[in-house]
């Protein structure tokens, strides 16, 4: 017994295994990843476990899942997972269901000695991790040049993995639409591997805006830019959109202006969706800004922000051709939007070559034949039918988005703390993040739904995964006791219901 602190309780540790369990919630998780075929699709598309000795693919690849989806941020929590016997009874028991008696047999050859662990130690998913490196491909990464090393097998096959989940989420919920939203993001490390300039790692991203989900993600170094090969990541993107997607829209910010990718979606290059609506920020160069000058001030319109009441921006569609633009008398048409929001601060006189702002600025004709000083920002688009201000707000909504799932990726999941100083090892650390990202979405959209469709990880931790319960084996069940008073329990309950209506297959789609 620990002795009484400041408060009147003591902690009194017990020496027998009593099933308890502060995660009750998470196996509904293990039960929606049966359903989804999580196991069957990891064992389909990696080979990493194929030696027939040890820990096998699906039960590592799981394992890090679970451990994204209850909060850990490394691989030595997975002794925290491991410590917690209540929830390693129930994912024991249910990693075998499905399998025939010769397949079990098979899973419990692969230990030399009689399993003990529910989970793989740390250093074991290390040596896992260290499968996805591939030291020729990864050759060319150097300081000064940008280069994404092709995928190693297993990194492949982990986005096969992704896009079965996602496929099954859109044959649950199809959708005819997908608006993807390319954007990169930051993951600070110190990692001695990790090639300036940021010090840092950039992965690519394609969030599928419609299903909530990240399509794609390519883990890339902090040295290579944001817009690098923008055109061959969309490509990428637009086959592993499953069957009945019929058309594709796209936007990005200014990484996104090359025109290469422009003239590839405006021209309907792509063989399966033909042309696809784009919005994509503008780089706002000395021309740019002379075309936004030349727009008289009574033809700039005021748009009013979210959650601002009062209108700080104004936009002007304007006549600009950049020079690189290439166009044909016959091609497509190219929409130039400037939008301009009046700086509160303006220019003191003779402080203007000290003054460097992070954005783009210009000077336009103000009241009293005065000069305003103006943050100025500009989009273009393929669209030749929508208001400006439709394009303005199509536009202003990725940023909502997918920044969003930036910060879910880094934040609350496990995307922000990478575990190896190699970069295959923290490619597939971050792709496994991706599949329990997916996967969360998945259930919060056709398993709780409601509320909780757009709820936080922090807010289904705490009122879903996060629940005491007691692990009981009884003539061959094993059965999660939860306290019946406890607001989770009814939902867990609905939610097992809910799973079990999704093992059987959707409807087929009318005629």
């Amino acid at each position: 017994m620990v002795a009484q602190g400041v408060l009147p309780f003591t902690f009194e540790p017990t020496r027998h295994g009593s099933g308890l369990t502060a995660l009750g919630g998470l196996p509904i998780y293990l039960d929606l990843a049966s359903v989804v075929g999580l196991r069957e699709s990891i064992d389909r598309n990696l080979g990493l476990g194929s030696s027939g000795q040890g820990w096998s693919d699906p039960q590592v690849v799981t394992s890090l899942v679970l451990l994204n989806l209850a909060g850990g941020d490394s691989v030595d929590d997975l002794r925290v997972l491991e410590g917690d016997r209540g929830f390693g009874k129930v994912l024991r028991r249910t990693e075998m269901t499905g399998m025939s008696r010769r397949e079990r047999r098979a899973l419990e050859r692969r230990f030399r000695k009689a399993r003990k662990r529910s989970v793989p130690s740390p250093s074991a998913a290390f040596r896992y991790l260290n499968g996805f490196c591939d030291a020729a491909a990864e050759a060319g990464r150097g300081a000064g040049s940008a280069f994404v090393p092709e995928p190693s097998a297993g990194l492949a096959g982990l986005r096969r993995v992704n896009a079965d989940v996602i496929g099954f989420l859109h044959r649950r919920r199809p959708v005819e639409h997908a608006t993807l939203d390319m954007d990169a993001t930051l993951v600070e490390t110190h990692k001695r591997d990790a090639l300036h300039s940021y010090k840092a790692y950039q992965p690519l991203n394609v969030y599928w805006y419609e299903q909530g989900t990240v399509l794609h993600s390519e883990f890339r170094d902090g040295n290579v830019n944001a817009g690098f090969e923008q055109l061959r990541v969309l490509e990428e993107s637009l086959a592993m959109l499953p069957e009945g997607v019929k058309a594709v829209s796209m936007r990005s910010d200014t990484a996104g202006y090359q025109w290469d990718l422009l003239r590839y979606c405006a021209e309907g290059k792509s063989e399966r969706f033909g042309e696809i609506d784009f919005v994509v920020g503008a780089d706002v160069t000395p021309e740019l800004k002379r075309a936004a000058r030349e727009v008289r001030r009574s033809e700039w319109t005021s748009i009013k922000c979210e959650g601002k009441e009062t209108a700080v921006h104004e936009w002007a569609e304007i006549c600009f051709v950049p020079n690189n633009a290439s166009t044909k008398k016959d091609g497509p048409t190219y929409r130039f939007v400037a939008i301009r929001e009046l700086l509160e601060q303006q220019e003191i006189e003779g402080m203007e070559s000290q003054q460097t702002l992070p954005f783009p600025t210009a000077e336009f004709e103000g009241g009293a034949g005065g000069r305003l000083q103006y943050k100025l920002h500009a989009v273009v688009t393929n669209d030749t039918e929508s208001g400006g201000e439709d394009i303005i707000r199509r536009y202003w909504g990725r940023c909502g988005r997918s920044e969003k799932e930036h910060a879910i990726m880094k934040d609350d999941l496990a995307g922000g703390v990478l575990p190896s100083k190699r970069f295959g090892a923290n490619a597939a650390w971050w792709a496994i993040m991706i599949l329990a990202l997916n996967l969360n979405v998945v259930m919060r959209r056709l398993v709780l739904g409601g509320p909780w469709a757009n709820r936080r990880m922090k807010a289904i931790r705490f009122h879903v995964i996060g629940v005491a319960a007691r692990v009981i084996e009884h003539s061959r069940r094993l059965r999660v006791r939860l306290d019946r008073d406890h607001p989770a329990t009814e939902l867990l309950i609905a939610a097992r219901l809910r799973i079990a209506e999704l093992a059987h297959p959707p409807p087929p789609a009318p005629a």
